[in-house]
């Protein structure tokens, strides 16, 4: 098994595991929003009155933007999947940033965060109770920004291991659909191809128009007229190499082959040596066997051993 069919935590990327994702992240975007909007402020948040509602805003686009993933993968729209992660990233992005943002001024106004607390829980209290109080909303702050700040972190973790899976889902579903169009004839047919000279032509070009080897006894058509070539004078042959002949071919039986005016054949004579030609005036000179070993001529040289000499009753010498 390929290691990219799954990624770690044992979610495959096929359509489950997709389609998992898509649905842990659609609730989340609504869950937080809603909690954002509808529940009480926290003791530790010091933010502006519109801050619940912004951060509860971006939620809800988050969530629904998984909406779009949900058809791309149902209906295999691998454009419509791309755009959906770009979209995805830009929310995921600024709700994670906006997050941040509120996190850190609370944390920065711890101190406006603890008069905040005893007004809203000792007030009126008698001097033993404003001392408990005093220490406890000096404490729960920090605990808030504390809970918030790791809840954030966790969260990003996840959801950037979230996106590499979409990421490598949406790279995955490219690959096949590229594949798929290479075997598709008539995408190929729209890409124009083709190798053809002219595409446009579902014939091929004429036969005049063809260059076939450059072959000089095909048919090609004559610019001259009829009357020009008659007019013509007849060509015949100079050289002693072609015969003309007026008429019709004689029978087999008398027919010659075509020679040229200078051939002819020699008398038979023995093979001559070299240097010697055909017609020199030695033809019946002695001619003895050739040789069918010889020695080397760097034998006897370098503690080689020593040529042998072929003698004439011992054609071979082993």
């Amino acid at each position: 098994m390929k290691p990219r069919e799954y990624c770690c935590c044992a979610i495959p990327i096929i359509n489950a595991g997709i389609y998992f994702t898509l649905i842990e992240q659609f609730v989340l975007g609504i869950l937080v929003g809603i909690l954002s909007m509808s529940t009480p402020s926290i003791v530790g948040a010091v933010t502006p009155s519109f801050a619940p509602w912004l951060f509860g805003i971006v939620c809800f686009v988050a969530g629904g933007v998984q909406v779009l993933g949900f058809i791309g993968v149902a209906r295999e729209k691998a454009i419509l999947f791309r755009r959906y992660l770009s979209l995805h990233a830009l929310a995921i992005v600024a709700a994670f940033s906006v997050a941040l943002a509120w996190i850190i001024i609370s944390a920065s106004r711890h101190s406006t965060a603890k008069a905040n607390c005893l007004a809203d829980f000792f007030n009126g209290a008698d001097s033993e109770q404003k001392t408990e109080g005093d220490t406890l909303c000096d404490i729960f702050p920090l605990v808030d920004v504390g809970v918030m700040g790791s809840l954030w972190v966790i969260l990003a973790a996840l959801h950037l291991y979230l996106y590499v899976v979409l990421s490598s889902y949406s790279s995955a579903q490219q690959r096949d659909h590229a594949k798929y169009d290479t075997f598709n004839e008539s995408t190929t047919l729209q890409n124009e191809s083709i190798a053809l000279n002219n595409r446009n032509e579902p014939y091929d070009p004429p036969y005049q128009q063809r260059d076939i080897g450059g072959y000089s006894h095909l048919r090609k058509e004559s610019a001259a007229s009829l009357s020009d070539v008659l007019a013509e004078p007849v060509q015949q042959p100079s050289d002693g190499y072609s015969v003309y002949r007026q008429g019709s071919y004689p029978p087999p039986s008398q027919r010659q082959p075509s020679l040229p005016a200078n051939a002819y054949t020699l008398d038979e004579s023995p093979t001559p040596r070299v240097g010697q030609s055909y017609d020199s005036g030695n033809r019946t000179a002695d001619i003895d066997r050739p040789m069918t070993s010889q020695a080397h001529p760097a034998e006897g040289s370098f503690g080689r051993k020593a040529p042998r000499l072929m003698k004439k009753d011992r054609p071979y010498d082993y």
